[in-house]
């Protein structure tokens, strides 16, 4: 069963090449030339390396925080404004708090994710006392997070004079690592180290055995999936299938929340204006899906969807391609790759609601 996935996984990121690739042909452009610029992109040089798993944290813990939801039979499509309001806190955080170095990093991550997940849990609690479906209450939440981050932006005591930005966090907030190897003599770990690199990536490794740990190893975990496979029977037993609902969706938005506090931590040191959804959360849907909602399977989703962020746009410059073709190309890949598991999940769902039926 296993080896069909990976086998059904590997052909469908083959497929999204494929129709990308025609799309770059139709374009007038050669697309093994372009495949191997996006290639030599991401691999040929140790800072470009570097920021392929800068780019991929965000889209890993926002791929984590919807296979939780999955995992318990929740359809959490608001990562993306829970990954918005983590960002906004760990900024108010890291500005206004004033702590030793090493501990303020501690606590504004641990108030974004708060934050996140509470955010998450008004959809969990919506939909347990009034039979909100969490994708309608997740979606306005998501606008909402939006317009939160603008005014909270555009509030005089934290916006940068002259600027849509905020003012920068506090360097006792941050967490990137060994700047001092930036001027390092071996070419190697200058290039490696020439890039914000920080924790993130260790903090999704850990969000990834959290997971792991939480749904394999734990009553909680049992409960939630039990609830996700069957709310009637799991009700039966005796599981309190409302308290379930609305821990499942906190965890998750807390993981989103993850994201958004360590880029801005480690990457940014501000939040900004936003005109639109900067699509962190909703990659993450389908980094979930092409991972078939487990965590590593999200680690490895999210490792290839940040080559593809970041090598992706390196056509345009060398082939002059425009960028609506790269957004093609890259939007195929993703289609196709999420698409098996999509489907799986859809056949799923309409299989049980069959059965409640019958």
């Amino acid at each position: 069963m296993k080896n069909k996935q990976i086998f059904l996984t590997i052909f469908s990121v083959l497929l999204g090449l494929v129709v990308g690739g025609i799309a770059l042909a139709v374009s007038g452009y050669n697309p093994l030339e372009a495949y191997g610029i996006m290639i030599e992109g991401v691999f040929s040089r140790p800072r470009y390396i570097s920021w392929t798993f800068i780019r991929s944290v965000p889209i890993i813990l926002t791929g984590l925080s919807v296979a939780f939801a999955f995992r318990t039979g929740l359809f959490n499509i608001g990562a993306e404004g829970q990954y918005i309001v983590g960002a906004a806190t760990a900024a108010l955080a890291g500005y206004f708090l004033e702590l030793p170095a090493g501990i303020h990093a501690v606590v504004v991550i641990i108030i974004a994710m708060v934050a996140a997940g509470v955010w998450g849990g008004i959809a969990g609690l919506l939909k347990s006392k009034f039979g909100v479906h969490e994708v309608i209450s997740t979606i306005m939440l998501n606008w909402i997070a939006l317009y939160l981050n603008n005014y909270i932006v555009f509030w005089d005591k934290f916006r940068r004079p002259q600027s849509e930005a905020s003012q920068k966090i506090l360097e006792t907030a941050q967490i990137s690592i060994l700047g001092g190897l930036r001027t390092s003599g071996n070419e190697f770990i200058r290039g490696i180290f020439s890039t914000p690199v920080n924790l993130g990536i260790a903090f999704a490794v850990l969000a990834a055995l959290f997971v792991w740990y939480t749904l394999n190893k734990t009553t909680l975990g049992y409960e939630l999936r039990a609830v996700g496979y069957n709310r009637d029977a799991s009700e039966y037993g005796g599981i309190n299938v409302n308290r379930s609902i609305v821990i499942s969706m906190v965890i998750s938005g807390a993981l989103a929340g993850l994201g958004g506090a360590t880029q801005v931590l480690g990457v940014t040191k501000e939040i900004s204006v936003l005109a639109a959804m900067e699509g962190n959360g909703f990659d993450g849907i389908a980094v979930a899906l092409l991972g078939n909602t487990t965590p590593l399977g999200s680690v490895l989703a999210g490792l290839l969807f940040g080559g593809l962020k970041y090598g992706g746009p390196k056509i345009q410059p060398a082939l002059g391609a425009p960028s609506e073709v790269i957004d093609i190309m890259i939007g195929s890949i993703v289609f196709f790759t999420a698409m098996p598991n999509f489907i799986k999940v859809i056949a799923h769902k309409l299989k049980k609601k069959r059965g409640e039926a019958e």
